[in-house]
Formats: C-alpha cells, sequence, structure tokens
C-alpha cells in the first residue's frame, strides 16, 4: 500500500467529520474529531504492518479501495452487533432512499424470520414487478443474484435486489420447502406506509406498514377521515411492521395517548431522555393494536406506549424484541454508518430487546386476530 493511502487511512480513523441525516430513533446534526494518542498507536500500527505484507506477499494486484471498504465493515462486525454496519457510498445513497417511501426495485417489503434463519417476503406491493411474477408475502428468500443470504445480511440483500429501473435481478425463493428461481425486472415503487378503512359500520382501521417519512402526516389525514365519519373503536396494525423513525412514532402516538410518557432510551453513561406525548390531539375511542412477530422496533414502541398508558390493549402474537436505538450518520465522502447508541424502554420501564411484548390477548391465528379485535371493540362500545 502507498504512503500517500496510508496517510488517508491513517487521517480517516484520526479525524472524522460527520453530520447525521437521519437515524432509527433520533435526528440529530454534529461533528466530531479525535487525535490517537500514542497508547492507542500500536493497534494501527499492526493494522498498517499487515496492510504492507499484503501489498508485498499476496499473490495478485489488490484493490486498495476494497481493502480500505474491508477495514471499516471489520470494524463494525467486531462489534457483535447485527444492527451496526458500515456503508459504502453507493450503500448509504440507497439506505437514505428506502427510508424515503421510494425506490427502484422489485416491490417487496421483507423482514428477519429467525425460526429459518432466511429473510422473509411481509409484503408484496401490489402492481409491483414482484406480484407481477407471482411472488407471495410468506416467501422466503434465500438467495439473491445466485448469492445466499440470511436475515442478519438482510441489508446487504434488499441493497442487491434494487438498481436502476429496467435492469432485472434473479431471486431465489422458497415456498413451502420447494425452491424456485424469480427473474424480476426493476422498477421504480412507491410505498404506501399507511392503508386505511372503516369495517363494520363503525371500526376504523389503520395498517402501518412503515414508519418512514411522512407515515405520521398519513396516519393523520387517515384518522382524521375516519373520524369524521363518526367511528367509535380503532383498529392499528402494526403486524410485519420492522419500525423506522422515533419522531414519526412520537406524532402517531400524540393523536392516541393523551399527555404520558411515550418511551424513554438510556445511552452508555446511563442517561435518559424521555419522550412524551400531549392530549391535544387525543382520539376518544377504544383502541386495539395488532402484533405479531415481526412487529418490531417503532411498532413495539407504539404497542408498549398504548400498553403502559392504558390506551388500549394488543391482540395478535408476541412482537419480535428490538430495544435498541441506531443512528444512521453520513461522512463526507458520502459513505456512512449505522452504529447502536442507546436502549429504549416502554413508559413502564419494561427492557422489550429479545423479549417482545407480549399481546392483551393472544390470538395465533391470523385469520382470526382482526375479527377478535373487532369483537372487543364492540364490547367496549356498548359500555359506555
Amino acid at each position: 500500500m502507498n504512503s500517500d493511502k496510508k496517510k488517508n487511512i491513517i487521517k480517516s480513523i484520526a479525524l472524522v467529520v460527520a453530520s447525521s441525516i437521519l437515524t432509527t430513533f433520533v435526528i440529530t446534526q454534529f461533528g466530531f474529531g479525535r487525535i490517537i494518542p500514542s497508547s492507542e498507536y500500536k493497534k494501527y500500527k499492526k493494522m498498517l504492518m499487515l496492510s504492507d505484507v499484503i501489498e508485498r506477499d499476496f499473490y495478485k494486484k489488490t484493490d486498495e479501495s476494497k481493502l480500505e471498504t474491508g477495514l471499516y465493515k471489520g470494524l463494525f462486525s467486531g462489534l457483535d452487533d447485527e444492527y451496526s454496519s458500515y456503508y459504502t457510498k453507493e450503500e448509504m445513497s440507497q439506505l437514505i432512499e428506502s427510508t424515503s417511501g421510494k425506490y427502484k426495485g422489485v416491490g417487496i417489503v421483507v423482514g428477519p424470520d429467525k425460526p429459518s434463519g432466511a429473510i422473509k417476503v411481509q409484503q408484496v406491493i401490489n402492481g409491483s414487478p414482484a406480484s407481477k411474477s407471482g411472488v407471495k408475502a410468506g416467501d422466503l428468500i434465500i438467495k439473491v443474484n445466485g448469492k445466499a443470504y440470511s436475515y442478519q445480511e438482510m441489508d446487504v440483500a434488499v441493497k442487491n435486489m434494487r438498481g436502476e429501473e429496467g435492469t432485472s435481478v434473479t431471486v431465489t425463493f422458497s415456498r413451502d420447502g420447494e425452491l424456485f428461481d424469480k427473474k424480476i425486472e426493476r422498477k421504480e415503487i412507491k410505498l404506501e406506509s399507511i392503508k386505511s378503512k372503516k369495517i363494520d359500520n363503525d371500526i376504523g382501521y389503520i395498517q402501518i406498514v412503515g414508519f418512514d417519512e411522512g407515515t405520521d402526516e398519513d396516519f393523520n389525514k387517515a384518522l382524521d377521515s375516519l373520524e369524521k365519519s363518526k367511528i367509535k373503536g380503532l383498529v392499528i396494525d402494526v403486524r410485519d411492521n420492522g419500525g423506522g423513525y422515533l419522531d414519526v412514532v412520537e406524532k402517531i402516538a400524540d393523536r392516541l395517548l393523551g399527555e404520558s410518557v411515550i418511551v424513554y432510551t438510556k445511552d452508555n453513561t446511563g442517561k435518559k431522555v424521555y419522550s412524551k406525548s400531549n392530549d391535544k390531539q387525543k382520539v376518544d375511542v377504544p383502541i386495539v393494536i395488532l402484533t405479531n412477530g415481526n412487529s418490531a422496533s417503532a411498532s413495539e414502541i407504539l404497542t408498549g406506549a398504548i400498553l403502559d398508558n392504558k390506551a388500549g390493549v394488543s391482540i395478535g402474537t408476541l412482537t419480535f424484541g428490538k430495544g435498541l436505538v441506531q443512528s444512521v450518520v453520513q461522512l463526507r465522502d458520502g459513505s456512512g454508518y449505522k452504529l447502536t447508541t442507546a436502549q429504549y424502554f416502554t413508559p413502564n420501564g419494561n427492557y422489550i430487546n429479545k423479549k417482545g411484548i407480549k399481546p392483551t390477548i393472544e390470538v395465533k391465528e391470523v385469520e382470526k386476530q382482526l375479527p377478535k379485535a373487532v369483537e372487543y371493540l364492540k364490547k367496549e362500545i356498548e359500555k359506555k
């Protein structure tokens, strides 16, 4: 490795100036810098020595860009945290794009399937290339363009399913134990994060697909419309919702909870930060929130807030169990990282990471969960 390259790597390690553009839960802007003390230089000296060995002894010419990327990815891999990762400029761009509600891909929403270790198709967007190819919710993604991925590599698999409009990707799926390939053309996809309707005459139903940019605005519009139609009960469906932004779930909770604590976070110094709602817009009807094993992160924040504040009940199955806060930061060169920076707790102080939230009323059969919610709300309405 040449001396200029070594200097660049040392500078990258010693001094990073960054601005945060988005996070899983918190949006901030900051810059930071660091000088490496002599006591810590040893580990970087070893890295440079190994770089010299590779350059001198490796049997063919090395790609310095790939070596540098591998260095940064390895640093985050050493955390042994499935939610922390380093992203190249291209990967970072796609990560940002995924939260905007628009992207170029095949039109599926995915999540982890812990029992199989695979990536599960949670939703197929209506009219999307995946829908037209016959992909169904519940299918497991085994390979993308011939390369196998587990649910822990979901970000990379999703990245490789996306690409320029008009290009194609071959995805290997598993359904009922049978493997099959689908060659799917990529197109621009517009995600609908909110779906709403009125059911059984006086029950409002709102499905939250993901807590993305603008989801709170769409939720408020849907709720306003349902309130105008004089609903007497409300079902909020966060089944198969893998999460999103904290500020988005805060604004949604603001319509449901009244004056109360939504969630609080705790960092590695023990500092606690509380997120609170007010009672200015609270909807005055009984609430049921539907959950399952893929309801994670922001979905669990909303569920925990509703339950702990006795604003409603949950029906379905145990949630995923993700009680960790990630910050996503873009660096000056366009690359970036996602890093777990805090734990979060429900208003009553419950830490649900790897535990999940138990439903108030457990209903394992998917087709019976919504009818049970309607039945519960009807009884609550009759009490008024």
